[in-house]
């Protein structure tokens, strides 16, 4: 193990692709849809993807990578189960954050902020653009709950697909989220650590910006 560490230690990478020297924008949503236009202008690798933080009632702190399905004026909508572990921890606190990171841009943007459900309407439209096999699979996995094996869920799956052969509803307990956020963090990599670190804290309905030391 020391050895592998001592060398992880001299695997240095500068980062030199961008700057970030003067705020470009007041709306820091503007901001974001502005690099994450870039991020697929560069071919990023799955650019709409991110980390999702929820808490636990009891203070437990859990991440996973989810897409962003759609970004809105107030905020960034995602979809899933409502009775996955993630859907649990948001009906016990709405108090979220999100990191995107973009590699082929030396970028990150943090947000965090609050969470809510969107109207059903949104969830029909969006589930019934999904391929049938995301539809079934919505009804036959019972997401984070423990299961003896595969085969259980391949079985699941059989059964919703001979139950629903033609139309698949959306099951009601899947759907969308928004996450509204109060903060963000443009974070631009520069030359020896020196980083570019730009916040947009809301104020009521005002945007404080500032900036950080890397």
């Amino acid at each position: 193990m020391t050895d592998h560490l001592d060398k992880t230690r001299n695997q240095r990478t500068d980062f030199t692709k961008g700057s970030l020297d003067q705020v470009k924008h007041p709306d820091p949503f503007l901001f974001f849809s502005e690099w994450y236009r870039e991020a697929h202008e560069k071919n990023c690798a799955d650019p709409h993807a991110f980390v999702l933080g929820t808490v636990s009632k009891d203070g437990q702190p859990s991440s996973r990578i989810v897409y962003m399905r759609e970004l809105l004026a107030e905020g960034i909508i995602l979809y899933t189960n409502y009775h996955s572990r993630k859907g649990k921890e948001i009906s016990e606190s709405n108090k979220v954050s999100a990191l995107f990171y973009w590699d082929c841009n030396e970028r990150q943007v943090r947000m965090e902020g609050e969470i809510e459900k969107v109207s059903e309407e949104l969830s029909d439209d969006y589930f019934a653009s999904r391929p049938r096999i995301s539809q079934i699979g919505a009804w036959a996995s019972e997401q984070s709950q423990e299961i003896p094996d595969r085969a259980t869920l391949d079985e699941r799956v059989k059964y919703f697909e001979e139950k629903y052969p033609e139309k698949v509803p959306r099951p009601p307990h899947w759907g969308g989220y928004l996450i509204k956020p109060n903060y963000f963090e443009f974070w631009q990599g520069r030359l020896g650590r020196l980083h570019d670190r730009i916040c947009y804290e809301k104020n009521d309905s005002a945007w404080k910006i500032f900036r950080i030391a890397p």
